[in-house]
């Protein structure tokens, strides 16, 4: 920042310091890494924390690593650098560090070690929220479910049990960090750690276990001896060594429960999950930068963004019951790792808005000088001295910097402050890092908005034709006409079945290990029960007290029916023969519960009783028969996924009558798409399972369809935001794209293995890349300054007015793609919005070679809006430049000019 040789983290990094560093840390530590800075202290006031002994203003980009490939990694963490962050938050997800107890994974998705030394490496700080309870959306609440076995145990509460092997695992963590040199005091990015995660929102349900507990865990982590600070969010009993901290949508009212803790938001909730069959949430870009500005206005030092980049529940973590895949979470670097679009850039303007004032945030030690400017508006002034608002600042004050808040739902209103009028939109918040000029108002909006696309991937064309490749159809790629299927077994399937009088607990039996499990018994009916169905007309039906999530029931290996729940009765009708029939019932999870007291007691499968109803002498209750438990598929436990066990099935082309039959497994081979895109399936055409490629568990699938009522076209950012405000995808799946990393692929014959429940077309199944492929912009000439003008030199040195420096349109392709062709540019009055742009009265005729000019063949360029760049095309007429544009790899965009020619 600035001329003073200060990176983004405000540290001198010369070769010498490097070079001690280094020399320290090989001797004290005998490893091979270097320390990554100079080591420093991080402590905090009551202002803010304090970075090697320097007060700052911190913007932290929540990423989590095991919702994403290792190569996405680097990618991600620049991108959230780019887009103005100084932290990195992560949550530690325990059960996937120890899936079996004293057995730890730390390689792959889960390599902490290294996601941690990446997000050093591109010079940021570290948030490390060990919990080690996470909620998350995560399976179980990222708590292992072994954990449920401990004899005695309780969780989350004074339990010896528990606390036992939390304590092991967290001091496993910060002993790790240490050994790796990766604490600030090391070295390392590590800033901050987490102990608990909102528990405050139950402790009330454990009584005096539930205080006890709170404090046990904080002498617990301050007794790691980690170097930094601890923090407890949402928990206003924190003891007096622990920071509390707020989450949720709005935080700029938080206050901490000591007077001498900093104002941390660990999680601004930028957008929110979706469950299955539900509608998809969206968070406005301008409600979430005014509730950011308005924390940092009213006293706020950290915010993070939960999340910066949500990522993919691969595999079986995703939580529940019943959440998707997907964790979008409507953040500003999507799912597949690609900019959205104006989310990303105007949070970026935004943050640097931030950075112009922190020279004023963090002098100011008492709290900043309040201004009443309306109703519902204020100022809050952070300067070196006191100033008078009704004046233009004096030339004493060296550090200034205000904050106007209009926070009116509705109405625009001009306010007067520093001898200036300034308009402010309604439910917005403009930034005056020198008290005289906006450099960002949060409800204007100059960033562009990228409408990203799926397009079919692109076959090598010499392969496209053989069997169990991709094949062109149309306009649309599927993915194979070759497929193969192997039926999955009805019931027991394996000699590891067991059999037992009585109904067991679901998770007590799969521990987890499976989404699936049988509970089958044998039902004996007599000519009697027959012959009185007959007369009545009437069927028998099996009636279950409570089960959760998905359960189906069979009778001699034919499914009678299925009901979706958590927790929900059943009373199913079924078709009985004479003599011994076979009742088969399948319980599914899908996703462990992740949120709420007394997790170890929620289960899972079916509680209560079994019966069998309307016999001729009247209800059999099946509780107490002998039952038959199988724990998962034979299809999971034969390994169909995997490359290396494929000459061990059995494996049969599949016929026409088979297409949409149930549980059954499907087998393809497909090419990967050509280029660098990101890849995504569309398994629309499907009903319920689990898809693998190569062996990786890319993730549940379920096409249930959202409610056709609940959603609009457009959304009113003005006003409290929840997560039931802005939803999208109304009668549509709501996961229909899953995403395939690259990570995961190799050029040609990669397998994709289906597990399907209910029934689909395994031939409509698409591959698509997902990129950028149009792009728009509107800006006026009465917008603010392209934030980079604030350090420009000229502006600096007093020879050039920030007022003075026209606005500018931004346009940016995708990483590896260029602007192809300007399909529309105005400057003037145009009318209409991205992809219904027209011109209107006035209307530059230089526009469209300008911006062509400047931008077709790049990957990124920017355009000045003034009319010394367009000439003036009706004088006294406020003007804007509206532009839209097409994104296409290199290749693409070679190959679109060559067919114009």
């Amino acid at each position: 920042m600035g001329g003073d040789g200060r990176g983004i983290l405000g540290f001198r990094r010369s070769a010498a310091v490097v070079a001690a560093a280094v020399a320290v840390h090989l001797i004290a530590a005998a490893a091979s890494a270097a320390a990554f800075f100079e080591p420093f202290n991080v402590s905090y006031d009551h202002r803010a924390l304090l970075v090697g002994g320097e007060r700052r203003m911190l913007i932290a980009a929540g990423i989590h690593y095991p919702r994403a490939t290792p190569d996405m990694w680097p990618g991600l963490i620049a991108k959230s650098k780019e887009g103005g962050a100084d932290v990195i938050q992560t949550y530690v997800f325990w059960n996937g560090h120890e899936p079996i107890r004293g057995q730890y994974n730390f390689e792959g998705r889960y390599d902490l070690v290294k996601f941690v030394k990446l997000v050093a490496e591109q010079g940021l700080y570290l948030h490390l929220r060990i919990g080690p309870y996470v909620c998350a959306e995560w399976n179980f609440g990222g708590l292992p479910v072994w954990l449920r076995d401990i004899p005695g145990i309780e969780f989350r509460t004074d339990n010896a049990p528990f606390k036992d092997e939390m304590q092991r695992f967290v001091k496993k963590v910060v002993d790790m960090m240490k050994q790796e040199m990766l604490f600030s005091w090391q070295g390392g990015p590590i800033i901050l750690v987490q102990i608990e995660n909102e528990y405050g929102n139950i402790e009330g349900q454990y009584g005096q276990g539930g205080k006890a507990y709170v404090k046990w865990a904080a002498e617990m982590a301050i007794g790691l001896s980690a170097g930094v600070p601890w923090v407890m969010c949402k928990q206003t009993d924190a003891p007096e060594n622990i920071i509390d901290a707020c989450n949720g949508f709005y935080c700029d009212g938080f206050k901490p429960n000591n007077y001498r803790k900093p104002v941390l938001w660990t999680e601004d909730w930028n957008g929110w999950y979706a469950s299955w069959g539900g509608r998809l949430p969206h968070r406005p870009v301008r409600d979430n930068a005014f509730a950011v500005a308005r924390f940092f206005q009213r006293g706020g030092c950290f915010q993070n963004y939960y999340m910066f980049f949500g990522g993919t529940n691969f595999g079986r973590t995703s939580g529940g019951p019943n959440q998707i895949t997907s964790y979008e979470y409507d953040a500003p670097i999507d799912e597949y790792g690609l900019l959205s679009q104006p989310k990303w850039g105007h949070l970026k303007d935004l943050h640097a808005a931030i950075k112009l004032c922190e020279p004023a945030l963090t002098v100011v030690d008492s709290g900043p000088q309040y201004v009443k400017l309306g109703s519902m508006q204020e100022a809050h002034i952070y300067a070196n001295e006191q100033v008078d608002p009704n004046r233009s600042v004096s030339g004493n004050v060296s550090i200034c910097s205000a904050f106007l808040a209009n926070i009116d739902e509705h109405k625009s209103v001009s306010v007067r402050i520093f001898g200036k009028n300034f308009d402010l939109p309604p439910w917005s918040v403009s930034i005056l890092p020198d008290c005289q000029n906006v450099a960002f108002n949060t409800a204007k909006v100059g960033t562009q908005l990228s409408i990203k696309t799926v397009e079919s991937g692109s076959p090598s064309y010499s392969t496209a034709s053989a069997p169990g490749f991709l094949l062109l159809d149309g306009k649309d790629l599927h993915i194979s006409k070759t497929w193969s299927i192997l039926k999955e077994p009805i019931g027991a399937w394996g000699n590891n079945s067991f059999t037992t009088q009585g109904i067991l607990e679901h998770l007590n039996v799969t521990k987890d290990v499976s989404d699936y499990l049988w509970y089958i018994t044998r039902v004996n009916i007599s000519d009697e029960d027959v012959a009185f169905w007959d007369e009545k007309g009437a069927s028998p039906f099996i009636t279950i007290n409570k089960t959760r999530d998905v359960v189906r029931i069979f009778v001699n290996g034919h499914l009678s029916g299925s009901k979706v729940g958590h927790w929900v009765s059943v009373e199913q009708p079924v078709q009985l023969v004479e003599g011994y029939n076979e009742l088969a019932i399948l319980t599914e999870t899908v996703g462990l519960q992740n949120y709420g007291a007394f997790l170890e007691k929620d289960g899972a499968g079916i509680r209560g009783q079994i019966k069998l109803t309307g016999l001729k002498d009247g209800e059999l209750d099946l509780s107490n028969f002998l039952w038959t438990y199988q724990v998962g598929l034979m299809g999971e436990y034969s390994k169909l996924y995997d490359p290396k066990e494929q000459e061990n099935v059995g494996w049969t082309d599949l016929q026409v009558d088979n297409i949409s039959s149930g549980f059954t497994w499907y087998k393809t081979l497909f090419d990967a798409p050509e280029g660098n895109d990101p890849v995504a399936l569309d398994l629309g055409s499907m009903g319920k399972g689990q898809a693998w490629v190569n062996g990786h568990g890319i993730g549940r699938y379920w096409s249930l369809i959202a409610p056709q009522s609940g959603c609009s076209e457009s959304c009113d950012y003005r006003g409290a935001y929840n997560e039931n405000k802005c939803t999208t995808n109304c009668g549509l799946p709501t996961q229909s794209w899953y995403h395939i990393p690259r990570e995961w692929l190799q050029d040609f014959d990669n397998l994709l293995v289906l597990f399907e429940e209910t029934g689909g077309d395994p031939l409509k199944i698409s591959l698509k890349t997902h990129s950028t492929k149009t792009i728009c912009a509107e800006v006026a000439e009465n917008h603010y300054p392209p934030l980079s003008a604030w350090s420009h030199p000229d502006v600096i040195n007093g020879i050039i007015s920030i007022n003075k420096v026209a606005p500018e349109v931004h346009l940016r392709c995708d990483e590896g793609h260029v602007i192809s062709s300007i399909t529309f540019a105005s400057y003037g009055t145009p009318n209409g919005s991205c992809q219904k742009f027209s011109r209107g009265n006035c209307h530059a005729p230089s526009s469209l070679s300008v911006v062509t000019k400047a931008c077709q063949g790049r990957n990124n360029c920017r355009i000045g809006v003034s009319n010394d760049i367009f000439g003036d095309p009706c004088r006294g007429t406020l003007k804007t430049l509206a532009v839209e544009a097409e994104c296409l790899s290199p290749d693409f965009a070679t190959e679109k000019l060559r067919d114009a020619l």
